[in-house]
């Protein structure tokens, strides 16, 4: 397979998103967090020479559709990067009554901006949500609103990094105690796929199996989903009955485009 760097010729990267390109729940350096972005920009700028790679995230934890594409795409032509990776719409599809159809035309339109100043942009699909509790009811929204990616994509020449088909990140060691946002590994499983899906040859394989896990009761896992339900569900449900985000008066972390 050809280098990246030669095939695309990448020397600066931008991520925008809401918590997932933000990297909740993967701890990284300075007590911020780093994610599946952070990690791809590693990746990306492997083998330059030191500084000649540029990084910019703009992801903000609970950011909608629209947020996104008011406070995070315009920096885009400002930035000009090589590459941009736009995930954005989940938060909009988790609210009840929400149209995946609806979503998806908004989504495009903020891609058909990021085109016209980003030399490639990558796209994720939604999770699969069928072992996820409550999330798991949702499961055929996203599958419409993933139709819908695939087909933004075709339309407009993007990469498409398939979430849906990550099979590894159907593991419960891939997500983090609330089970809404990844563990460290799972960051690294997606930035893997992300890498793999712009052409990039990683000595590592996101569906690497996991190693053995020792096998819950049905007592531990009552147990479990309850502590879960008491420490993050209830939270994350009265946040959303307030109009609260957990983003709220937060800056991104890495708003221009500096050496990695």
């Amino acid at each position: 397979m050809p280098n990246l760097q030669e095939t695309l010729d990448l020397s600066s990267y931008a991520a925008l998103g809401d918590s997932f390109t933000e990297g909740l729940n993967d701890p990284g350096a300075g007590g911020r967090f780093a994610g599946w972005a952070d990690r791809l920009a590693g990746m990306l700028a492997d083998g330059r020479p030191p500084g000649t790679f540029r990084y910019a995230n703009l992801a903000v934890r609970g950011r909608l559709l629209d947020q996104v594409a008011a406070e995070q795409v315009p920096q885009v032509h400002r930035l000009q990067p090589d590459l941009v990776t736009f995930c954005a719409g989940g938060n909009d599809i988790l609210r009840p009554g929400s149209d995946p159809d609806e979503v998806a035309e908004r989504f495009e339109a903020a891609v058909v901006r990021l085109t016209e100043s980003a030399g490639t942009v990558l796209i994720c699909t939604g999770f699969d949500t069928r072992d996820v509790p409550l999330l798991k009811h949702l499961r055929g929204k996203i599958a419409t609103y993933n139709g819908h990616m695939r087909a933004v994509a075709d339309r407009n020449g993007c990469k498409v990094a398939d979430l849906w088909s990550l099979r590894a990140v159907q593991d419960r060691r891939a997500w983090s105690e609330d089970r809404l946002h990844l563990s460290p590994e799972g960051h690294q499983r997606v930035a893997l796929l992300a890498a793999r899906s712009l052409g990039l040859a990683t000595g590592q394989d996101p569906e690497a199996p996991w190693p053995d896990a020792r096998v819950l009761t049905p007592a531990d896992q009552r147990r479990e989903n309850i502590q879960w339900a008491r420490e993050h569900l209830l939270p994350w449900v009265g946040r959303r009955l307030r109009g609260e985000s957990s983003g709220d008066h937060l800056e991104p972390k890495r708003p221009e485009l500096l050496p990695l």
